[in-house]
């Protein structure tokens, strides 16, 4: 059966699964009482639902042992018997043996959007029509998908894909024709004057109309346009029906009629594309690339073709990459040459996804339908079935190979990439295009000239916009997790999540939701098996919050061996009286107060009235054994220890936190906003020697206790040091007032650190509580004490074996001081105020292994920071966070998990331990088998975090994770997130900069990206030229994501970058979430030239290309707001947002937009204020005037162009993996 239907995902994404339906935890009639609050929607409070102590305890947790095999879920997923619903399995996507075509890439054309949907399948009558309509018409297209910039006008309708052609670059004119040959198209075909890459083409090599062969060649140049298709209607977008076979040519944007050729005669695309044509068929060949010409491509599209004989391409220097392409020089074949370098037609027009163009094709003959001599019909080729052109994942344009049947002079034609000698007859039109098949020219045989002019056609390469928009599109749903391996929407989407067994995509998101079944399939594939994970992660207000379960004094219920916790998997026999575990399959008693019996399907009865049984996230509270010393913990306390030498004094630092802290601790974390916090607070400052103060309630000025010897540090005062906010208000009060004023006129420069950060651990363990210290320091501490540092920060080492011991701490003090901090529960957030180096790789070592943050002003000045800093020291103070946590995953047999990446700390193998663990920590998990993995039972993955929350409970929070398993590598590749893979890439990468150079970790990432690629390639695609770049379609953004990874400031700085900064994004990045790390590295550009409505304007592309100097963007990095303004902006624009008709009177400092009463205005900052809302740093607003210097900063983030770093640009950066897939292949 022929894949090419299937959407990728096409699993229903929001289906209700059965069973589920029940409407909430209800007890059961008569059951027995359930221990929770009837769960009827969300929970207002969800942490006040406890239940009744059970029964006496009757067991601590025992020892963990190892998991054993286990067969539990043998039954097939319906089976489970208490659960969710029965974890079905996900609509199975096509199965991987079909091909699949979705995906050959064509560069060269325009991609079309994406959005697949199936409808049903045009008759091929109508496609042809289509085709050819689409063909026809004159002007440009209208821009198809969201994001694109309208095509200059120069370039011809994309669907001429074919018509157009032999760009200039392309000498080869197609094959002599006979048809009519030189002479120019009509105007209304594509222009001839387009300059697709970069002129006019020369006569002979007109677009390939001109030059098709007299069948297919339709009088293409009859310049009435054929009468409006019948089809017009599929929007490009969102392209319902089965691609247009194979005419590449994508099809017109719905706007534009869509004329059609009358039926009889050929459509256009009948006939055969030059063969050189690039892959990326939709739009008109790459010129370059293809123009190699195939060496003689052999005549059949056959498997067997794959590349194309000739001597494979070389001529691209690899050193390519990262330097920009020259422009000129043709990549080589082995890029991918179907880009095509013409300007991409305007991706309105493309078929939905040409890439995965396929996908949509009918079943049906490819060709057109109109009178083809029995030459003309292709024969089918092997593999496909149905004539669908094969699994082209991904294809950016169909393209087409050498088609079995292709008469004349086609194969190996020697003048392949001359001009055109005079026409000689045309071999029928009969082929049909296969989309996967244009077999590159060689560069070998490409005259010089044309090798100069190569320029793919950004257009015709995946869009990220895209992409975003296509998924957009289909999440309208609810998503639902009971399906088991069903990939979430991504992160860019907004979409509400049902739990229904398995943990929300907000707390886990898997790399891949079909797990290879065997390690070797996994090391094939190279696709990273990894988790992110984020435990304490907040939901949007419309979701229930985890409810929290209390089972009395017994604690949780638990596997004997694996200790894993009673979840969803765990599966009731014997009438009830056990359990066997889904992770080990050991079977465990049921202790008699958590008896039940099980109804007719196998479930307990009370399985929806316990979260536990059927949900997949939720919370148990813990058991004094859960405890540290076996004692239930005190309430967290927060120490604010403040730098008061003389920088801190001087750029008003010290009086900010002052006046701040004066309101701020009215908002401590709480659970219930009615109570109090029982946060309690104690306040240190410090410049060489440290100064504590006893603010007791009983005092009436605070007193100060200086300890100077700061060799030995101790606490000089027990009682009055942590006080309760409210009882010592006023004496804190007078403290914050006289803090600024007592140190105004010093005149220390002089700092210390570590002694610091010991001083408030010391505290902390003399009241025997968890808690955080929130440090405001300056500079490099250089004062005699422990911990002290010196300048190390050496430019020349950058890019050298050397560069990574700038990354590492400078001495290994601190790492044995974050060590206690973890033991003790103390986690440290730094707000760090620097005006030079400061050394934040070794002063952030404490605050990232205590799960704390680091926060950075370069350079802080009262009046621009101010706002920046006050709003994520507010955050900071007032999120929920939990203390003293331990977090540990298990998984079932097959499957553990081996590396984690965060801000934690390790002292084994399998316990990550964090001091604190806040809402916006994510950690990412990587697994890797240990044994073979079964179908039917797919993987479980079970993440429990124990922690003290900020009310001082000891709770254990668990979420649950099930995902598929397969045997097929088209399965695996069906089901990837790439978001994810890019999480963990980065993570990775950023890791291994402490132990190897930078050139070797971007090698390393390059080359993974490579060799899965190549291995989807190799295993999955239909076989077709290797000329062609195939990209599976979840995976088609991989390059252009990779490469923002590899451009960025800790893989390869610019020159102004310093070594702090580094630093700070390295760690920064180690414990971001995917939705943070997508818009780090592909930041979100929005054109505002009309805000309508509460939606947003649809995203453009990261490139300066796509900015116009008449408009304004915003753009997010989730660090930085840029507003971009265009030197020609319109007036109306200007004054609606700055109140200013004129360009030049913009004041690039401003901080923030001011307030005018128009609805543009209002609308704006409501989007900048939504925007901040979602991330956990503030944003501060920067205004860029078009050719100013701030622009250099602004361009930095436009990551799909060449960085100054010597990054490479996407087109570029695409063209070398191609060259790496074809060298893997080869």
């Amino acid at each position: 059966m022929n894949v090419n239907q299937h959407t990728p995902m096409a699993s229903p994404y929001g289906q209700p699964q059965p069973g589920y339906s029940q409407p909430g935890y209800a007890p059961l009639d008569g059951g027995y009482p359930a221990p929770y609050a009837p769960y009827n929607g969300p929970a207002s409070k969800c942490s006040e639902q406890v239940c009744p102590a059970r029964g006496p305890p009757t067991s601590g947790p025992p020892p963990v042992s190892a998991p054993q095999p286990y067969n539990q879920y043998s039954h097939s997923q319906g089976d489970m018997q208490n659960g969710p619903p029965p974890m079905t399995q996900a609509q199975p996507r096509p199965a991987s043996s079909q091909p699949y075509n979705q995906g050959a890439m064509n560069l060269s054309g325009p991609h079309p959007s994406y959005p697949q949907h199936y409808g049903p399948q045009p008759t091929v009558h109508q496609v042809t029509n289509q085709m050819t309509g689409m063909q026809i018409t004159s002007g440009p297209p209208t821009p198809a998908g969201p994001g694109y910039v309208p095509p200059h006008s120069s370039q011809p309708p994309i669907s001429t894909a074919y018509s157009a052609a032999p760009q200039p670059s392309y000498t080869q004119a197609p094959p002599p024709v006979s048809s009519a040959p030189t002479q120019p198209p009509p105007p209304s075909g594509p222009a001839t004057s387009q300059q697709y890459y970069g002129g006019p083409p020369p006569p002979s090599q007109q677009p390939f109309n001109s030059s098709l062969p007299p069948t297919s060649q339709q009088q293409f140049t009859s310049s009435a346009p054929p009468p409006p298709s019948s089809q017009q209607t599929f929007p490009p977008t969102s392209y319902s029906g089965p691609m247009p076979p194979h005419s590449q040519a994508p099809a017109p944007p719905a706007s534009q009629p869509q004329q059609s050729f009358p039926p009889t005669q050929p459509p256009f695309s009948s006939a055969p594309p030059p063969v050189s044509q690039p892959a990326f068929i939709s739009g008109p060949p790459p010129p370059a690339q293809s123009s190699f010409p195939p060496r003689a491509p052999p005549p059949s599209s056959q498997p067997g073709s794959f590349p194309p004989p000739g001597p494979p391409p070389t001529s691209t220097p690899s050193g390519q990459y990262p330097g920009p392409m020259p422009t000129q020089q043709q990549p080589p074949p082995s890029q991918p040459t179907p880009y095509h370098s013409g300007p991409p037609p305007p991706r309105a027009q493309m078929p939905p996804t040409s890439m995965a163009q396929s996908n949509h094709l009918p079943p049906g003959p490819q060709r057109p339908p109109g009178p083809l001599g029995p030459m003309q019909q292709p024969p089918p080729q092997p593999g496909m079935q149905g004539g669908y052109p094969p699994q082209q994942n991904g294809a950016f344009g169909q393209v087409r190979g050498p088609q079995p049947g292709y008469a004349g002079p086609y194969p190996g034609q020697p003048n392949y990439g001359a001009p055109a000698p005079a026409p000689a007859p045309a071999p029928p039109a009969q082929k049909r295009l296969d989309p996967d098949a244009i077999p590159s020219p060689q560069a070998s045989d490409m005259p010089a000239v044309q090798k100069s002019r190569h320029r793919i056609d950004p257009d015709a390469i995946p869009s990220p916009i895209q992409v975003i928009e296509d998924d957009k599109a289909k999440s309208t749903e609810p998503f639902t997790t009971g399906v088991r391996g069903q990939a979430p929407p991504l992160v860019t989407t907004n979409f509400q999540v049902k739990d229904q067994g398995n943990a929300s995509p907000r707390f886990i998101r898997c790399t891949a939701y079909n797990m290879p079944c065997t390690a070797d399939m996994a090391k094939q594939s190279q696709v990273p098996l990894a988790a992110v994970i984020k435990p304490l992660a907040t939901l949007p207000p419309d979701e229930t919050p985890p409810y929290l379960v209390d089972h009395g004094e017994s604690g949780p219920i638990r596997c004997n061996r694996c200790k894993a916790y009673m979840c969803p998997y765990m599966q009731f026999i014997e009438g009830g009286r056990r359990f066997q575990c889904g992770f080990c399959s050991c079977v465990t008693e049921v202790p008699p107060h958590y008896f039940q019996h099980l109804d007719h399907t196998g479930k307990r009865v009370d399985c929806y009235d316990r979260p536990e049984l059927s949900l997949g996230s939720y919370e148990f509270l813990a058991t004094v054994d859960y405890c540290k010393n076996n004692k239930l913990p005190q309430p967290p306390a927060f120490i604010f220890l403040i730098d008061v030498s003389y920088n801190a004094i001087k750029s008003g630092m010290v009086s900010i936190v002052c006046q701040e802290l004066k309101t701020l601790l009215d908002y401590l974390p709480r659970e219930n906003p009615e109570m109090d916090s029982v946060v309690r607070v104690g306040f240190v400052t410090y410049n060489k020697v440290l100064h504590f103060y006893n603010v007791k309630a009983s005092l009436a000025q605070p007193q100060m206790l200086v300890v100077s010897d700061v060799s030995d540090m101790f606490v000089p005062l027990l009682d009055g040091f942590l006080v309760n906010v409210n009882e010592s208000r006023l004496v804190i009060e007078s403290l914050l007032d006289q803090i600024p004023e007592m140190f105004a006129d010093t005149r220390e420069t002089e700092t210390v650190f570590a002694p610091v950060i010991q001083a408030g651990l010391e505290a902390l363990k003399a009241a025997d509580c968890a808690g955080k210290l929130f440090v405001f320091h300056t500079s490099l501490p250089i004062a005699e004490a422990p911990g002290k540092l010196k300048n190390r920060e050496d430019k020349k080492l950058i890019g050298t074996d050397k560069e990574k011991s700038l990354f590492q701490p400078q001495v290994g003090f601190y790492n044995n001081l974050a060590k206690e901090c973890v033991a003790q529960g103390c986690c440290v957030d730094l707000f760090l105020f620097p005006n030079q180096y400061v050394d934040l790789a070794t002063l952030g070592v404490v605050p990232v292994s205590t799960g704390g943050s680091v926060y950075k002003y370069t350079y802080f000045q009262a009046q621009s920071d101010q706002e920046r800093f006050l709003n994520d020291l507010r955050r900071d103070v007032q999120k929920l966070v939990g203390f003293d946590a331990v977090m540990r995953v298990r998984t079932s047999t097959g499957i553990r998990a081996t590396d984690f990446f965060g801000s934690f700390f390790m002292s084994n193998t399998t316990d990550v331990e964090l001091a604190g663990l806040d809402c916006d920590k994510a950690i990412t998990v990587e697994f890797k088998h240990d044994d073979k993995l079964s179908e039917e039972t797919g993987a479980l993955m079970q993440c429990a975090v124990l922690y003290t929350s900020c009310s001082g409970q000891r709770r254990l929070r668990v979420h649950n994770m099930a995902v598929n398993c397969c045997s097929q590598l088209a399965d695996l590749y069906r089901n990837c997130e790439t978001d994810t893979i890019i999480n963990f890439f980065s993570k990775y990468a950023f890791r291994g900069v402490l132990n190897s150079p930078t050139k070797a970790v971007r090698d390393t990432l390059v080359n993974q990206c490579a060799q899965i690629l190549a291995c989807y390639r190799k295993n999955c695609a239909s076989p077709s030229s290797a000329g062609q770049l195939i990209l599976p379609e979840c995976m088609k953004l991989l390059p252009v994501y990779l490469n923002c990874v590899l451009k960025s400031d800790v893989l390869l700085p610019g020159a102004d970058v310093s070594l702090d900064d580094r630093a700070y994004l390295r760690q920064l990045i180690s414990c971001m979430d995917v939705a943070e790390t997508h818009v780090f590295f592909y930041p979100r550009l929005l054109p505002l030239t009309k805000l309508e409505g509460s939606s947003l304007p649809v995203a453009v592309r990261d490139s300066e290309e796509r900015l116009s100097k008449g408009g304004v963007y915003l753009m997010e990095t989730g660090l930085h707001l840029f507003l971009w303004v265009g030197a020609s902006a319109q007036q109306e624009l200007l004054l609606n947002i700055f109140g200013t008709q004129s360009f030049s009177q913009i004041d690039p400092n401003v901080t923030s937009l001011p307030v005018l009463d128009n609805p543009f205005s209002k609308r704006l900052r409501e989007i900048i204020d939504s925007f901040r809302a979602q991330r956990s740093r503030y944003m501060k607003l920067m205004v860029v005037k078009q050719e100013d210097r701030a622009e250099l900063i602004f361009r930095h983030f436009l990551v799909e162009d060449k960085s100054a770093s010597g990054g490479a640009s996407y087109v570029d950066f695409l063209c070398h993996m191609h060259k790496e897939i074809r060298q893997l292949l080869s």
